[in-house]
């Protein structure tokens, strides 16, 4: 599925100021949220924002420096109940015309900030990308402790497990083997 992002988030790079900074505010509304809470597999996104500006940088590559600010809705890991986190955090790129696209995905690129540049810069891809590197990995509610129950759960409490395990066990007879 593609970003979902509306066209008019899009700022053309011929058509940016070389000489001064070109200012945005992106405030998706209810119905770009909830496509976003989907994509990213959450409950909800009532409230995401990102502002800032993109400016010419270095040669011919433009700098994009902004600010995330969203709450969303997760659910818990331990007992599945909505988590709401609110989220703030700066945002910086620099779009080169020196870089390429790696073709290899295992490829690295020389600066985690420098992407490619192309003939536009999507700010809405920029939100959703950040957004979903800012979510909790492990949201949990209030007062949510996980208690690891059955064979191996640690507690102290528990009597030792009769058997260890032993994975290769049964190895020597299937390879012909009877070593006992």
């Amino acid at each position: 599925m593609p970003p979902i992002s509306n066209p008019s988030d899009r700022l053309r790079v011929a058509h940016l100021n070389p000489r001064s900074e070109t200012p945005f505010d992106i405030a998706p509304d209810e119905d770009a949220r909830a496509a976003m809470a989907e994509e990213l597999d959450i409950i909800a996104v009532p409230q995401v924002q990102l502002t800032g500006a993109v400016a010419p940088h270095s040669g011919e590559a433009w700098a994009l420096d902004a600010k995330l600010t969203a709450r969303v809705v997760q659910p818990c890991v331990v007992t599945l109940e909505p988590v709401e986190t609110a989220i703030e955090q700066t945002v910086r790129r620099v779009y080169s015309p020196h870089v390429t696209d790696p073709e290899d995905e295992l490829a690295e690129m020389p600066d985690e900030e420098v992407e490619p540049l192309g003939q536009n810069i999507d700010l809405g891809a920029v939100l959703i990308e950040e957004l979903a590197l800012a979510l909790p990995l492990y949201p949990r509610a209030d007062g949510a402790t996980y208690a690891p129950t059955g064979e191996g759960a640690g507690s102290s409490d528990a009597e030792p497990v009769a058997e260890t395990r032993r994975p290769f066990a049964g190895l020597g007879k299937l390879m012909g083997r009877d070593d006992g």
